[in-house]
């Protein structure tokens, strides 16, 4: 099987203002929406009064928190399918999509006016008043889960939702007892805000019984089903449309009360309704990611073997529990918790709290990044504290080339096996093409102009994949002998419409332009399967995609023998076509496809489920920074990628994925941060205060490929989306601490921002 190198079919239409984005979609007789929100933390709704609102011009509806208890559509329900500690499950309060009784963040929503124009919603949202009664409120993590912490919800005692833990941990304590060395490090992973170029926006209208939403999704099955679960809905009664999508990054999985308060106001009014969010509310009401504390343990011998390692986490939850938060805050970074290491002994505990902030989901990564950050942090550490060179420790911990497979110590039936990789091969190649041998040169020649020069690397082993129990894609012919690939995965800028066709262009032999992506299409066929989020379309939709064209062409074999009136065993399929061996009797793949006249379908279309598939792709990835003493400014030099994401379908959506990774870990790296003051309120809640990466950021960067295919699914992929990310946290932490070093800085957290290197500098000089 071969595929094309293509660029990106769909950047003509993008690139020229032709995408279709959530506010392009207008409907006849539509109204418009805007939130009023809490701008408390944390208290007690005394009164709502609306009748001011209500008065106003253009006004045709105001929704307020007992509309939505009264029909009983809520925030939505995160769940886990396993216990934690002691059997301990997660807890979930419960609350209406607008805010009753209680707001427990700054942006909680607490009101919807429904007006003719988006200027008079809003205009009359201010005009709602609503008394406050104000509640002690907890912003950070560790308080919350303190004793006298004030209380969240009065279902979850001490604000702790979810103790999860693995391994074991007297196998760990008995290898630290006997160990040679301990290295002991605290590290956080602040919030970030997902900020996507579109922001959030919907457009609801019922047609009959049946809610349709037009918003920007990851996968239209994920987020019907999450907001099935705000409205109480059946599946059948909800269909999620959507063309393009400005960015999803995790925040684009869940459904959000926001969706369900306007699938209400637009069943109320009768007419359709839309909403686009301000960038302000993105802020304050997308899903954050990250909010970890982490203490990281490891334990070696004389020699530097890894003898074992414990993490000791706790979880920013936000003020709900929700969609993948606690998922992605326990399962994700328990398998990968010993990094591309042999270490025998683990254990790990990780602790879920609430706190009165804007609540946590996935963001890209999921987890991932903070577990690689936590291991290749440590890791470093140990070489400068047991005097190693930082190389030659990771190797001589590295799991061989034959390990695979391999599973981690973690125990219990949700244990990670690993699938194959070649760690020390990564590491060497990435220690090759980023010139590590000449580096002390590059310092020395930095030295002489002032500044201060650091290397630094990150090897990696990530989860991908999973999630849903399986993925069905179909593959269909029309009468002018087009091919139509159908799946429930959505694309945010992966290259879905290039990538799928090229796929079932490979396997069929025949021109990918004659072949179209529909995804995501709730008009079409009725099929199930996970969205665009943990790395897995590939190795989930593009693996059911190429079993079901080769299945195509098996069941294609009886009708050419009918037609060419020849023994099956006698005709082979080359590029497209059914040909008698040794003669020019051919008949084509389209001709025997297309529908009979009268008729939808035709005798080669063909459906096809796999069960969703799990791998693991690792990397190694090497930065190299400068540093300005005097400003403590930051330059990125050079950045070097080898990653291995299985078999490569397409190089340059390869690249884009790895790339926009990197550039996300970096922008975290060195500046986002999501900061809260003591009561609750948001301190960097605009583009004025909230730092993004940006392209100058990216400069000298190398991307590489190392493959080892994967045993676990047909194409032999491992996926990309989150890579970038992972290797990025501890590749350019490692590389500004060891800048850093020379000058006596010794313990230095994200983000890496000017202001920081230069305090941390000064306190090391002091």
């Amino acid at each position: 099987m071969s595929y094309p190198y293509f660029g990106r079919r769909e950047d003509a239409r993008l690139l020229t203002g032709a995408g279709r984005y959530t506010a392009d979609w207008t409907l006849p007789g539509q109204l418009h929406a805007a939130f009023l929100r809490s701008d408390h933390a944390h208290a007690r709704i005394l009164s709502v009064n609306t009748a001011a609102a209500r008065e106003a011009p253009g006004v045709v509806a105001v929704l307020t928190g007992a509309d939505a208890a009264a029909v009983g559509y809520g925030r939505g329900k995160a769940a886990l399918p396993y216990k934690g500690r002691d059997g301990m499950a997660l807890l979930t309060p419960q609350a209406p999509a607008l805010a009753q009784d209680r707001v427990r963040y700054v942006g909680d929503p607490v009101a919807l006016v429904v007006a003719e124009t988006p200027a008079q919603a809003q205009d009359a949202a201010e005009l709602v008043m609503v008394e406050y009664e104000a509640l002690p409120a907890v912003s950070d993590v560790d308080a919350a889960l303190a004793d006298g912490a004030p209380q969240l919800h009065p279902d979850v005692p001490g604000n702790l939702c979810f103790d999860y833990e693995y391994g074991d941990a007297a196998a760990a304590e008995a290898a630290f007892a006997d160990a040679a060395h301990v290295v002991q490090l605290d590290l956080t992973s602040d919030r970030v805000v997902g900020n996507p170029m579109e922001p959030k926006a919907a457009l609801a209208r019922w047609d009959g019984d049946v809610l349709e939403l037009w918003t920007a999704t990851q996968g239209m099955v994920a987020l019907r089903d999450s907001l099935c679960g705000l409205t109480g809905l059946p599946p059948g009664q909800v269909r999620v449309r959507a063309q393009d999508v400005g960015g999803g990054f995790g925040i684009r999985g869940p459904a959000y009360p926001e969706h369900a308060a306007l699938a209400l106001a637009a069943k109320r009014t009768g007419s359709p309704v839309k909403w686009i969010a301000t960038r302000s509310e993105t802020f304050l009401s997308d899903y954050h990611g990250r909010g970890l504390r982490m203490r990281g343990e490891l334990a070696l011998d004389a020699a530097g073997r890894f003898l074992a390692i414990r993490h000791q986490w706790v979880c920013d939850q936000g003020a709900y529990p929700v969609a993948t938060g606690p998922l992605i805050s326990t399962l994700n970074p328990a398998m990968m918790c010993t990094g591309p290491y042999r270490i025998p002994a683990v254990h790990g505990r990780h602790r879920l709290a609430l706190t009165n902030t804007v609540p946590i989901t996935a963001y890209r990564g999921a987890g991932r990044p903070d577990m690689a950050y936590a291991v290749e942090r440590l890791v470093d550490e140990a070489a400068r504290q047991l005097g190693h060179d930082r190389l030659a420790l990771r190797r001589l911990n590295l799991l061989p080339a034959d390990a695979f497979p391999y599973t981690l110590p973690t125990g219990g039936p949700m244990a990670a096996t690993y699938d194959s990789g070649d760690y020390p091969g990564l590491l060497d190649m990435a220690a090759e093409a980023a010139d590590w041998a000449g580096f002390e040169a590059r310092r020395a020649e930095t030295a002489g102009r002032g500044k201060l020069r650091g290397i630094g690397v990150g090897v990696f082993v990530e989860p991908s994949g999973g999630v849903v129990p399986r993925d069905e894609v179909a593959i269909t012919f029309d009468a002018e002998g087009g091919v139509r690939v159908h799946n429930v995965t959505h694309s945010s800028g992966q290259g879905h419409e290039t990538v799928f066709p090229e796929i079932v262009a490979g396997v069929l032999g025949l021109d990918p332009a004659s072949i179209t992506l529909h995804q995501g299409d709730p008009d079409g066929l009725p099929l199930f399967g996970g969205g665009a989020f943990a790395s897995r379309s590939m190795l989930s939709h593009g693996a059911a995609t190429a079993v079901a064209a080769r299945e195509v062409v098996r069941k294609g074999l009886d009708l050419a023998a009918d037609a060419l009136e020849a023994a099956a065993a006698d005709i082979e399929y080359q590029a497209g076509a059914y040909r008698i061996v040794g003669t020019d009797r051919s008949v084509t793949l389209v001709e025997l496809a297309r529908p009979a006249e009268g008729q939808e379908s035709g005798p080669l279309d063909t459906t096809t489920a796999l069960p969703a598939g799990r791998a693991f792709p690792s990397g190694a990835h090497v930065a190299e920074v400068e540093v300005d003493p005097e400003t403590g400014e930051v330059a990125l030099q050079r950045y070097v990628a080898v990653d291995d994401c299985g078999v490569v379908l397409n190089h340059t959506l390869l690249d884009g994925q790895i790339m926009g990774g990197i550039a996300q870990g970096l922008g975290q790296v060195f500046g986002e941060q999501c900061v809260y003051d003591e009561g609750g309120q948001l301190l960097s809640g605009s583009f004025m205060d909230y730092a993004m990466p940006h392209a100058e950021m990216l400069r000298g960067i190398t991307l590489m490929e190392r493959p080892v295919p994967s045993p676990n699914n047909p194409l032999g992929v491992k996926g990309a989306g989150e890579a970038g990310t992972t290797g990025s946290l501890p590749a350019a932490m490692n590389a500004v601490l060891d800048a850093l070093r020379p000058a006596g800085v010794r313990r230095l957290d994200m983000p890496a921002s000017a202001q920081r290197v230069w305090a941390a500098l000064r306190a090391a000089s002091a």
